[in-house]
């Protein structure tokens, strides 16, 4: 099978998309299929990647990629990306990884229209029932898989009483709600270690909160890291702590924590609280006393911890890169065989 992924947002890019679809062709390429990536994300060529990547195509080479796919997969719907559709009947699967509003939740004449178009696809696949449900279309729910032959546990590395936060400094991810919880612990008499792994345009204000609230001491500023040296942070710590302070669509970076041996304590609003499953601790969005009861609970019952990772196993097998690629193929089969089979028809 031919599949064209149209994706803006890709690799060499950090962000949960990029990583997500570049984990989904890669799955792809493995169970046999030939796969191109279409992006306006510049990059120095295929960097080494087993699928073609097409580097901000003009009309007439993403007109001819169109042309050349059995299935035509965007990574959310993209208005830019969609006219080729009108010149070539495809297959068109659409993946969704973002709401469709604004960040205050109002709905502007392109989410509306990015709605409505969706009621032509092929197939529409969510990557949480949080998404599923919002989208007002029948949507399969795949969720997002981890790099797993990435993220795992290490021997050597010495776990720590102590939580780690990863994810950009922006205010949407909630480290000043993290902040007044430990405020919060402060003045119960407990000051755990923080770790804050990430960079943004809220660092600077985050860090004269934490000054203003007498938590200089505890705190690490590691700025971004990846790959082993992000295991090996992950490894270090016994508490991931995602405070988004918005819904999440989903939450990859709750089983990249789980895998590396962290329990999540983590928002509960949208598919973040999927992401977490059994292996964590879930609270209000944006309640920071909500979560300093939970942080509570997780750094001072041992045996808590040890129950909610007995369930990591079959969670994050059920998360698998591999068990990923496999539920997208088989959505983007049947619709291949479906439109073949209708033109059969047609034409006999």
């Amino acid at each position: 099978m031919r599949v064209l992924i149209y994706s803006p947002a890709f690799l060499p890019g950090l962000g949960g998309l990029e990583i997500n679809m570049a984990t989904i062709a890669e799955g792809l390429v493995t169970l046999g299929d030939e796969v191109t990536v279409a992006t306006t994300t510049p990059g120095n060529g295929d960097e080494g990647a087993p699928y073609h990547i097409v580097r901000s195509p003009g009309p007439r080479e993403l007109l001819r990629w169109v042309r050349w796919c059995e299935v035509f997969h965007q990574a959310n719907v993209s208005l830019r990306g969609l006219w080729p559709l009108l010149v070539v009947r495809r297959p068109w699967v659409v993946s969704h990884h973002s709401w469709y509003c604004r960040p205050d939740g109002r709905r502007i004449w392109k989410d509306e229209l990015k709605r409505f178009l969706l009621r032509f696809a092929d197939r529409s696949i969510a990557v949480s029932q949080a998404m599923a449900d919002d989208l007002g279309v029948p949507s399969a729910v795949i969720p997002n898989a981890y790099r797993d032959q990435l993220f795992r546990r290490l021997e050597d590395v010495i776990r720590t009483e102590s939580l780690i936060f990863l994810g950009r400094l922006v205010s949407d991810k909630g480290v000043d709600v993290l902040l007044d919880a430990l405020a919060i612990l402060r003045g119960e008499g407990l000051a755990p270690p923080l770790t804050i792994v990430g960079s943004g345009p809220e660092e600077t204000r985050l860090r004269e909160q934490a000054s203003r609230l007498g938590l200089d001491e505890q705190l690490a500023w590691r700025g971004p890291l990846v790959d082993e040296n992000l295991v090996a942070e992950l490894n270090a710590h016994a508490v991931l702590v995602v405070p988004s302070k918005y819904d999440e669509p989903f939450g990859i970076v709750a089983l990249e924590g789980i895998a590396c041996g962290c329990i999540v304590v983590g928002s509960e609003g949208g598919g973040l609280a999927d992401a977490i499953g059994p292996c964590g601790l879930t609270f209000p969005n944006g309640d920071a006393s909500a979560l300093a009861g939970a942080l509570q609970r997780a750094l001072q019952a041992p045996r808590l911890r040890e129950r909610l990772l007995a369930g990591a196993p079959s969670h994050l097998a059920a998360h698998s890169a591999r068990e990923q690629a496999e539920a997208y193929r088989r959505e983007m089969r049947t619709v291949v065989e479906q439109r073949t089979g209708g033109a059969r028809r047609s034409g006999g």
